[in-house]
């Protein structure tokens, strides 16, 4: 505005000086033209001025209008927050009240069951008071008659105490004899009738395969010349052969044959075996002989492993360790009274697993045990002790669980049994080796087994004659009835089991029956 003020001024400042008045008419519309340029300017300005301010002025309040409207959400956040606090203080100040006042009436009932049972002890007490009491007075009324009839009768204490004890044992004596009979007859026939069944149904579910051998081995030859080359120049040969088996080669006149012996299976198989391998390969000096009878025991000692790892996955046993498995396959090369002795154990694994089974014991362990009793057979012959021992030495070296160690110790009754295993391997031991027809005894041993039973019967007082009978399956024993009254006689029946258990090695079971017999003639003339 002062700078259109200016140039006005100094338009009519120009008119006022002379100029032409058309000049000055047109410089005054170029100086209102500027004026009014300027002013537009200006106005634009202003109104841009004005706008922002304007803008300014909507943002600012746009900005509080939200930061008013968080501040009260945030409000409204604060106050629910406040609302849902107090609600939960208030829900646990109720459970808190709610468990005092719990508390305190378990506390009353506390006092409540204190203050009955205290009454009650009182009254306890005063009831005992009164008791004793009343059993002083009865014991004093009980002396007091007890003397009286003792001067009436002309007694004394002890005399009276001897009589009544006589009535009361007359009195009893038979009925108790009578009960004792009847208790004793009906557990042993319940169980013996038990015995029989689990023995029955184990039997039954097994049929072994029961493999005889000899104690030599015969090994055929493809000549007669071939016996010579055996010999050798002077006996060298055959001299060497049974230097390195351990065995005895018979060369006779048998034809096409020669004779491999020894008590040891193991080596009469290492011998076999080597043999058949030397005529196979035709060169025969103690060199050969040498290297052939230690390739058969390497091939013996390999296939003792697979035939003990083949028993244990007959049986569905875990695998044993190697040394475990040659012993048990060492046993297939031995026989007992001509029976094969893995075959044996093998059964012997079998039933004792069944007889557990029947009586409700795990069958795992009865199965090692009756599988393992033997293995002190596979043993070398140095081993001190028996093969049980042995065998129980060498299992218990390889941590072997304790009841089949004490198994296999205690099937001869060599040591006591410790758990019920024991005596289920040698009830299987004795059910393998008694069957009919699996092994073979001799004269003497049965002659022997017969003495022994009529020994022992014979040992007792009151024994008039013993007879073995049934093959030594049963002994008769005839007692004085003068002597020996029924009781008696029971006893000496059963006395007489316990030495047969105690003393004698016998397959299977022995009967032993007693026999009173009293007889009363009259002749009427």
């Amino acid at each position: 505005m002062e700078n259109l003020k200016i140039l006005i001024a100094d338009g009519a400042f120009l008119v006022e000086d002379g100029l032409p008045e058309h000049f000055a008419a047109h410089w005054m519309e170029a100086l209102i033209a500027i004026g009014a340029f300027s002013a537009g300017g200006l106005l634009v300005l202003i109104i841009c001025r004005f706008r922002e301010h304007y803008l300014l002025r909507a943002r600012r309040e746009k900005q509080e209008q939200a930061l008013s409207l968080a501040r009260k959400e945030g409000e409204l956040a604060i106050m629910a927050m406040r609302a849902e606090v107090e609600q939960d203080l208030r829900s646990r100040q109720e459970t808190v009240r709610k468990e005092e006042l719990n508390a305190e009436a378990l506390r009353m009932r506390a006092t409540m069951l204190h203050d009955e049972i205290a009454t009650r002890a009182e009254r306890v007490r005063t009831m005992e008071a009164e008791q004793e009491k009343e059993r002083q007075a009865l014991e004093q009324e009980r002396i007091f008659y007890r003397q009286e009839l003792l001067h009436v009768a002309g007694l004394s204490a002890a005399e009276a105490r001897k009589q009544a004890l006589d009535a009361i044992r007359q009195e009893c004596e038979g009925e108790v004899s009578r009960l004792r009979h009847e208790i004793v007859d009906r557990r042993e026939e319940e169980i013996n009738e038990e015995a029989r069944r689990i023995l029955v149904a184990a039997m039954q579910r097994i049929t072994p395969a029961i493999t005889h051998d000899a104690n030599a081995s015969l090994v055929p030859i493809p000549s007669e010349d071939m016996k010579g080359r055996l010999i050798g120049r002077e006996g060298r040969n055959i001299k060497a052969f049974e230097q390195v088996t351990g065995t005895t080669l018979l060369i006779d006149e048998t034809p096409d044959s020669v004779l491999v012996s020894s008590f040891d299976p193991v080596r009469r198989e290492i011998a076999r075996l080597a043999l058949l391998n030397l005529i196979r390969d035709g060169r025969i000096h103690p060199t050969s002989i040498e290297d052939f009878v230690e390739r058969a025991r390497e091939e013996v000692i390999n296939g003792a492993i697979d035939l003990g790892r083949a028993a244990v996955e007959r049986l569905n046993l875990p695998p044993m360790e190697p040394t475990i498995a040659e012993l048990l396959g060492r046993l297939h090369f031995r026989l007992s009274v001509n029976q094969n002795t893995l075959e044996h154990s093998i059964e012997v694994g079998q039933l004792a697993a069944m007889i557990a089974s029947e009586l409700g014991l795990d069958p795992l362990p009865a199965k090692r045990a009756g599988l393992l009793h033997d293995i002190g057979k596979a043993i070398d012959a140095d081993q001190e002790g028996s093969h049980a021992m042995a065998g129980a030495r060498v299992l218990k070296q390889h941590d072997e669980d304790a009841r089949v160690v004490n198994a296999v110790a205690a099937h001869h009754r060599e040591v006591e049994p410790t758990s019920i295993y024991a005596p289920i391997v040698m009830l299987a031991d004795t059910l393998s080796a008694t069957r009919p027809g699996v092994r073979s005894s001799t004269m003497e041993g049965y002659v022997a087994r017969v003495r022994g039973l009529e020994d022992i019967a014979r040992s007792f007082p009151g024994v008039a004659e013993a007879y073995a009978v049934s093959a030594g399956r049963e002994i008769r024993v005839i007692v004085s009835p003068q002597e020996l009254d029924e009781t008696a006689t029971r006893d000496t029946a059963r006395k007489i089991r316990t030495r047969i258990e105690e003393e004698m090695q016998y397959p299977g079971t022995i009967r032993v029956t007693v026999v009173r017999e009293q007889r009363f003639c009259e002749e009427a003339r």
